[in-house]
Order: structure tokens, then sequence, then C-alpha cells
């Protein structure tokens, strides 16, 4: 196909008549189909729905725990062993909540807003101007924690390799930056794994604010697409690397099953060094006595190690890929020749596919497909305030949709983005 760079005015007129007959046909089909948020399919809950099941052998830990009591705050161990494979730390090391690792977060950063950190000169909330790095595009919920809790929200562009660290490096030394949101294995939209170099430079860069925290939220650490282990991203262990660069209070990680059995019914953690977790725990322990043990039981039994995660997440991926191949195939049979105008990730993990349109015109695509009945997260949302100073970013999530809504919905934004491509070259000339 010619490029659209190069047709004349008469070509562009052509091709624009062409793809709005194309489109008025769209809107006719009164199709509903959304693709606006991460979630998993039914199939996908249908893997784990025999994981009560585990419960008819009892409910006592395998250190005699009842886990239908009170107490073990910090979660019966064998969880917190099967997480600690997962992320590649110590057990001792967690501390299991309930389902919702976004809930994790938020307390933490709560617990410094009111009382500061372990090595805070004062607590959070005191900070005038206070500011937090936010890889853009990202995960706009991590976004919207730190807007709720008044923090100036930074943007800083991702790369294939994470986060610009030459301008984090900048940042940092602004005392009033107090940490930055990292989803370091596929990130949320873009599906980046951090390379070495980036994991190194964050673990050691030196930074103005003696409290300086990474939120790192490993989200999908096992959520890979390919059966292939030698296709997926390796990271290290990030409370360790902080540690050996004389940072060692540094990180806080997240993570949850909400993806791998149930979403409304997982188990959730974070980890963090020996300084950080007696400090959080002082607080915790006036806040809780315990979580969901009964369900911490439960995974245990039912994913009792690393391994059966991952066998388990073989058949999430397989279920899954053919949804993002659907998603390729329809994005490079519409738009494959003019990557000069637009161009797409090809993520070898996670959620999302990442849909970069011709600068300027994501909104109108957004809202064109709506027109059409297909739902997408909102232009810029990946961003900052949901503000994307180039317009360009949609972020499309194939997880939910079955394939032949999913070849639907993308061949219509795919026709939407070239319609208002052509309007916008038309303008041009």
């Amino acid at each position: 196909m010619k490029g659209y760079r190069g047709m004349t005015r008469e070509e562009l007129l052509a091709e624009r008549k062409e793809l709005n007959e194309r489109y008025e046909k769209c809107k006719a089909l009164g199709l509903t189909l959304d693709m606006t948020r991460g979630k998993p399919s039914p199939v996908q809950l249908d893997l784990s729905n025999d994981i009560y099941d585990t419960l008819k052998e009892g409910f006592k830990s395998a250190k005699g725990q009842d886990t239908r009591n009170y107490g073990v705050a910090e979660g019966i161990e064998e969880i917190r062993t099967v997480f600690a494979e997962l992320i590649g730390t110590d057990k001792d090391n967690l501390f299991m909540g309930n389902s919702s690792s976004l809930n994790q977060m938020f307390d933490a950063l709560m617990r410094a807003m009111v009382f500061g950190e372990v090595d805070s000169p004062k607590p959070w909330s005191q900070v005038e101007g206070r500011k937090w790095l936010c890889p853009a595009p990202g995960y706009d919920r991590h976004f919207r924690v730190t807007e709720t809790m008044g923090f100036e929200l930074i943007p800083v562009p991702m790369t294939e390799n994470g986060p610009d660290m030459d301008m984090v490096e900048e940042l940092v030394k602004d005392e009033k930056v107090k940490g930055i949101w990292c989803v370091p294995c596929y990130s949320n939209p873009d599906g980046v794994v951090y390379s070495k170099e980036t994991c190194d430079r964050l673990a050691k860069m030196e930074t103005a604010a003696p409290d300086f925290r990474i939120f790192w939220d490993n989200a999908y650490v096992v959520h890979h697409l390919s059966e292939d282990r030698n296709e997926w991203g390796g990271l290290p262990d990030m409370l360790s690397l902080c540690e050996s660069y004389g940072h060692a209070n540094r990180v806080y990680e997240f993570a949850s099953s909400s993806k791998i059995t149930f979403a409304g019914g997982g188990i959730s953690c974070f980890a963090a060094n020996k300084d950080n977790m007696t400090y959080t725990k002082k607080f915790l322990n006036a806040q809780m006595i315990c979580t969901n043990k009964v369900n911490q039981l439960a995974h245990a039994r039912f994913l009792p190690n690393a391994e059966a995660v991952y066998k388990h997440m073989m058949k999430h991926a397989a279920i899954l890929r053919p949804k993002f191949e659907a998603c390729s195939r329809v994005l490079n049979e519409e738009l494959g020749g003019n990557e000069d105008l637009w161009h797409w990730t090809d993520p070898k993990g996670g959620y999302f596919v990442s849909f970069y349109a011709m600068p300027g015109t994501a909104t109108r695509i957004v809202s064109m497909c709506k027109e059409a009945g297909v739902a997408l997260t909102p232009a810029g949302a990946s961003f900052p305030y949901g503000k994307d100073p180039s317009d360009s970013n949609i972020r499309l999530a194939p997880s939910f949709p079955e394939v032949a809504d999913i070849e639907k919905a993308v061949r219509i934004l795919a026709i939407c983005a070239k319609i208002t491509a052509v309007d916008k070259l038309l303008e041009e000339l």
C-alpha cells in the first residue's frame, strides 16, 4: 500500500471517502465491545474454580495454626514462601494482605504521609510541594493515588529499557521528589521489561531526599505469553540490589494473585527490608489483627510453589496469546506500511497493547470508536493527570473479549486511526 504521506490531495480525498464508507458500515452493526480495562476473562477465572476444594483437608497451616482464627498478622509461612519464590526474595521480607496490592500501595503511602518513613526528617504531609516521578505511559491508578495525596506528578518518558534514567537521575536531585512508580516487568501499558542497567541505576543513584522510595509494583512478574522461558524477562531482587549500593531502605515491592486466581478474591503482599518492615509493623499492629488466612491457605495448597504457579500461568497464556495475536494481526493488516504515522507494542507478557496514533489524533479516535460501539480507555489515561502531551497513546486491553470481538474492535480502531490521520494530512496540504 502506498504510504499516506506520499499521496496527493486527490488520492487522500478518495481514501477518505472509502474509509468513511467503512466506518459508517461499522456504526450500523450496533456493536457493544469493551476493551477498557485489563480484566481476566471468565475462562481464565474458571482455571481456579477448584481452589477452595483444598480447604476440605482442614484449616490448619503447616505449622498447625488455625487459619480461621486471629493471629499470624504477617501471613502464614507457606504462602509467604510461594510469593518469595516468585519475586526472588526471602519469605521473612514479606507481609501478606488481602486481594488488592493497590490497597497495600495506598496504605504504604498513607503511613508515610502521616508518620513519615523510618529515615524521614518529617511526615510527608508536612512537605510542601512534594513530588512523585511517574514513568509514562504508565498505570493510571498509580497516578491517581499520588495525586489524591497531594503530590505533584512529574512525568518521565518510558524507553524500551524502562524510565528515562538520565531524567530520573536529574530529577531526584530535588529533595521534594519523594519517590517513583515502577512496573518493572511487562509495564502497563507498553509491556517493557526493565533492563539490568535501569535496575542498577535506580538502586545506586544518589537522591536529595534521604527517604526517597521506589514503589516496585511487580504485578506481572509471572504473566508471560510465551512458554519458552528463555524469552521471559528476568529481574534482579531489588531489595538486595538496593542494599548492595548502600540504599537498603529505598524500595517497597508489591505483588498479588489478582490475575493468577480470582481478581476479586486473591491475596497480595509487600516486601521490604528489615528496617522498613520493623517500622511498618508498628503501625500495622495497631491497624489490624490479621488478614484472610483461610484464603492464604487455599492459595498455598492450590499453588504450593513457584513451579505450580508457572504451570498454572501457562494455562492463562494459552487463553491470552490468541487474543494478543489477533490484535497484532489486525493492526498489521490495516496499518502496516505507514509506521511513520503510527506504531504499537508487541508485548511478551502482561495485559496490554500500547497503540501510538498520529500525534494529535488519539482523543478523536477514542471518540469515534465509541460512536461505533467500541469502548476504549480514554486517550491520555496512561499519563499523569490524564494528559498525553502528544495526544497519541491509546491503551488496548485485549484480555476480556473473545477473539472475534477483539478483531472487530481493533479493525474499527484502525479505521478511525486512518480517518484521523488522513484528515490531519489534508490539513497540512
